[in-house]
């Protein structure tokens, strides 16, 4: 079996959230299987092929931020994090743990359904050539296997890792505003999603082995934003 872009697994333990949502997700077409706690969401997600997970933060039993871990350790599917928690670090922490999106309640279930079909189309690449294959030396990228080797090992990206490191090493030495990345990677103009960028090369540079004090690939333009550069030898 191969992952099916239609389902959707909702972990959710608020009921009139959880039934909203998947009204809307349904009506869109998707086939949405819905839970309220995260040893659950373990067990459906080790049963089945989902497209995307829609995960909230503070769940029963497993806690969303476990959940989310545990989902990386074998899958690079997209993840959206729900949270009432509004801080700027705390969706910062789900970032970090691997998510790609990053919701607040109360959000409106038509925003999330836009964001569903975004990530689900960038995680997909369905316009890319049928062969592209950006080499730089030690780090090889595939962009229509969606494959990432650097020192002939492989790196498992997310969805939107893979996206950022594809848009900026296309174009080596042109600098990226946060803005034009969210843009690009998200699929959002959105205001405020700026911090969003800067935590997903956070993590693109631990998996690369990039010191962002002496990088290699992905370098920092202070007030404008990042760039690639071509560092192969």
């Amino acid at each position: 079996m191969t992952v099916d872009n239609r389902k959707i697994l909702l972990v959710e333990d608020e009921a009139a959230i959880r039934e909203a949502i998947v009204a809307y997700l349904e009506n869109e077409g998707y086939l949405v299987t819905a839970v309220d706690d995260g040893q659950e969401a373990l067990e459906e997600f080790a049963a089945d092929f989902f497209g995307l997970v829609i995960l909230d933060l503070m769940l029963p039993k497993v806690s969303g931020e476990k959940v989310c871990h545990t989902i990386r350790e074998t899958s690079d599917i997209p993840i959206i994090m729900l949270t009432a928690k509004g801080e700027v670090e705390d969706r910062i922490t789900g970032l970090e743990l691997g998510a790609d999106d990053y919701l607040v309640k109360p959000f409106s279930p038509r925003e999330l359904v836009a964001r569903v079909r975004a990530l689900l189309r960038r995680a997909h690449i369905a316009d890319e050539p049928a062969h592209e294959r950006l080499d730089f030396g030690p780090l090889v990228i595939d962009v229509p296997g969606h494959k990432v080797t650097l020192q002939d090992e492989e790196v498992e990206l997310t969805a939107s890792e893979f996206k950022l490191l594809v848009t900026l090493s296309r174009n080596p030495g042109r600098v990226y505003s946060r803005m034009e990345l969210v843009e690009k990677v998200l699929g959002y103009d959105y205001d405020g999603y700026e911090r969003t960028i800067d935590s997903h090369v956070k993590n693109l540079r631990a998996k690369l082995h990039d010191d962002p004090r002496e990088p290699r690939w992905l370098y920092t333009v202070h007030g404008a934003g990042y760039r690639f550069e071509n560092n192969a030898v």
